[in-house]
């Protein structure tokens, strides 16, 4: 789970207007986020399925919204996958 802070500073970094909380690319690097989170925890607690059920889920969640991104502003889709350094989709 994010810290409160954190999660704040991501909002700003990558937020698309001043009131902007919601928007893909936001979430996004919120969940991108929250995986690395999950994996490092998972490399210490290789039994732990409930944490990696929802790495899962929250890997999947960022690929329908990368999958979004990318069909609606593939500008938006392409700096944000160099920004946050993750692998793009393959498509």
């Amino acid at each position: 789970m994010l810290k409160k802070n954190k999660k704040q500073k991501l909002i700003d970094k990558f937020k698309t207007h001043d009131t902007d909380t919601g928007s893909p690319q936001v979430q996004i690097a919120i969940l991108t986020e929250e995986v690395k989170e999950l994996t490092k925890h998972l490399r210490e607690h290789k039994k732990d399925f409930s944490s990696r059920r929802g790495l899962v889920k929250k890997v999947t969640e960022r690929r329908r919204l990368m999958r979004y991104l990318k069909r609606e502003d593939k500008k938006a889709y392409e700096k944000l996958v160099v920004d946050l350094k993750i692998r793009p989709l393959s498509e």
